[in-house]
């Protein structure tokens, strides 16, 4: 069996540490079987949130999405795609129009094959995440900037994709470089995918509409650890 978990909203809180006691579990868990990580973080910032013990527990890595790739300390892929001048503009000038007026600085972070887009800025404090929480729950932001960019940007276009990603994000990368991708390392194998956001706007959402196994869409990382030990 396979065990495949993002980590913001499903390990860990969205953009913090895994909790001491799950982290302790989790080890044991990954020790017997077969855990894998997708998240659309880079590899510093998985590291910073799992710990090392867990990220090198783990068979694979699927970092940004899986366009960068490691097992333990060794690297097995990367892309080398970069966002293009005309999607990176348009961004820009989103983020001006923007009625949110807060920001707090890295808004557009690119990584190896994706990009983070957040209005609020990935320097927000979690007092100024949680203003953006409840103005994006109300208005919708993040969906109709992803609508609009997947619009203008999309097939007949750059070939390109914006999907919600964390509390305050947008993950952008080229139409099939998204979580999905992964599901050529599992051929003809059964995953248990764990995701908090497997809605169709959802990061999660390409692996899990791929994936012929079992999908649990769970609401934080308490309800993943509740699921995980039916399986223990």
């Amino acid at each position: 069996m396979h065990y495949v978990f993002d980590i913001d909203g499903t390990l860990t809180p969205s953009r913090g540490k895994m909790d001491k006691e799950f982290s302790n579990w989790f080890e044991h868990f990954a020790t017997h079987d077969a855990v894998y990580l997708v998240t659309g973080s880079d590899r510093d910032k998985t590291i910073e949130q799992v710990g090392n013990q867990i990220y090198n527990l783990s068979a694979r890595v699927y970092n940004c999405s899986g366009n960068d790739v490691y097992q333990q300390d060794q690297s097995v892929y990367r892309t080398d795609w970069k966002l293009p001048p005309e999607a990176l503009k348009w961004l820009k000038i989103t983020l001006i129009n923007s009625p949110f007026s807060l920001r707090t600085g890295n808004h557009i972070e690119e990584r190896p094959g994706c990009a983070n887009f957040s209005i609020v800025g990935r320097n927000c404090t979690l007092g100024e995440r949680k203003m953006y929480v409840k103005y994006d729950e109300l208005n919708k932001e993040r969906e109709d900037i992803a609508r609009q960019f997947n619009y203008v940007f999309g097939p007949s276009s750059l070939g390109l994709r914006a999907v919600i990603g964390g509390e305050t994000g947008l993950d952008i990368f080229p139409i099939g470089c998204d979580k999905s991708q992964i599901i050529k390392d599992f051929p003809n194998e059964e995953i248990i995918f764990f995701g908090d956001k497997m809605e169709r706007d959802g990061n999660d959402y390409p692996l899990a509409h791929v994936n012929k196994g079992t999908n649990h869409h769970v609401k934080d990382w308490k309800h993943t650890w509740d699921i995980l030990k039916e399986y223990a």
